[in-house]
């Protein structure tokens, strides 16, 4: 049975430029621009987290859905959500 080699694999993840908003009391939605880095090279990707914050500042994250950085897909995601 062969290994998977990328179970060991060590990524590191930077984050590149990031916008964020908040919302309700204690609530934030936060657009990122992020980069995986690993042996392998780097990757770009976008993320898109909802979280909030504590009582003593500390943030907590809830969800988060990464997109890849690809023009194509981007586009889309501008093109369709002002009709949702």
């Amino acid at each position: 049975m062969e290994r998977d080699k990328g179970a060991s694999r060590k990524v590191e993840f930077e984050t590149v430029a990031s916008e964020r908003i908040a919302f309700g009391k204690n609530n934030f939605l936060e657009v990122a621009r992020k980069r995986a880095i690993s042996e392998d090279g780097a990757t770009e990707f976008l993320s898109i987290s909802r979280g909030y914050t504590l009582r003593d500042g500390s943030e907590r994250y809830k969800n988060t859905i990464t997109i890849p950085d690809d023009e194509e897909i981007m586009e889309f995601i501008i093109e369709k959500l002002p009709d949702l």
